[in-house]
């Protein structure tokens, strides 16, 4: 038996669960991952995940978090400014789902509504007939990200929550993504009518770091933040009649199939 059956598949494993899932031990192992100490476990990291060190600017990573949030270099992530196309605000894997006012949505295994993810009915209500997009970013993935679409946003909803692995054996036994915790933004645009931007952490993530946390206008294609180490998620909520995604990612959703995508690329048209 793993840490992680014998934490989540046994009662005694389940009492030594929650301290070990607080909010303290996420912050705790933030620090530690911001110390110079831990550049150790950059070398495994890179070996272990393949990742393209020359496409990265590395000329400042002090700690783990430094590399594990390291910038890419220019011209490697372009957004499409296209007028008529929606852009992935990520790298990440995508799967897309119709929004009905009972909809039920799996992600990691897990599943909750529209009002469950957004903590506010009325806010959901809005987005009936449209669309939830669910990139899920991997630890080899570039782990910022851009603002979906150009507009003013709202302040950051902060929503607390505990802090769970994402690795399945802990999802059989728990709704993790709904006890993560989550921020976002409603982005009104010109065109688009209102999105919803979320980032949502797991555990040891410790922190969603996003640049303007206020009321702002924002940019398609701007930096909005950041994840530090850890899987994470990013939704966007579109309102109905105002967006299509490419066939070829709505007839995977449909298999259940995720579609890789870059952060830039177009992954849906304006109707």
């Amino acid at each position: 038996m793993t840490a992680l059956e014998f934490l989540y598949k046994t009662a005694f494993g389940r009492v030594l669960l929650k301290p070990l899932a607080s909010r303290a031990v996420s912050r705790l192992s933030g620090a530690l991952l911001d110390t110079r100490m831990s550049k150790v476990l950059i070398r495994s990291f890179v070996r272990k995940n393949d990742i393209r060190l020359e496409d990265y600017v590395l000329d400042d990573i002090n700690s783990f978090n430094d590399f594990f949030c390291r910038r890419i270099k220019d011209g490697l992530r372009i957004t499409d400014m296209n007028p008529e196309v929606l852009a992935s605000p990520c790298d990440g894997l995508l799967t897309v789902y119709r929004i009905s006012p009972d909809t039920v949505v799996p992600v990691k295994q897990s599943a909750y509504t529209m009002a469950d993810l957004l903590e506010d009915k009325d806010l959901a209500r809005e987005f009936n007939g449209g669309l939830c997009m669910v990139f899920r970013l991997c630890v080899d993935h570039y782990h910022r990200y851009s603002y979906v679409e150009s507009g003013t946003k709202s302040a950051n909803r902060h929503i607390k929550g505990v802090y769970h692995t994402v690795r399945p054996v802990a999802l059989e036994e728990y709704p993790v993504f709904v006890r993560n915790s989550r921020e976002y933004c409603v982005i009104d645009t010109k065109d688009r009518g209102r999105l919803v931007q979320m980032e949502v952490g797991a555990m040891l993530v410790g922190r969603i770091v996003n640049d303007e946390p206020g009321v702002c206008g924002v940019t398609r294609g701007k930096e909005k933040g950041h994840f530090e180490y850890g899987g994470s998620t990013i939704i966007v909520l579109t309102q109905a009649g105002r967006v299509n995604v490419r066939e070829d990612i709505y007839e995977a959703s449909l298999e259940g199939i995720e579609i890789p995508v870059k952060m830039g690329e177009a992954v849906g048209r304006k109707i």
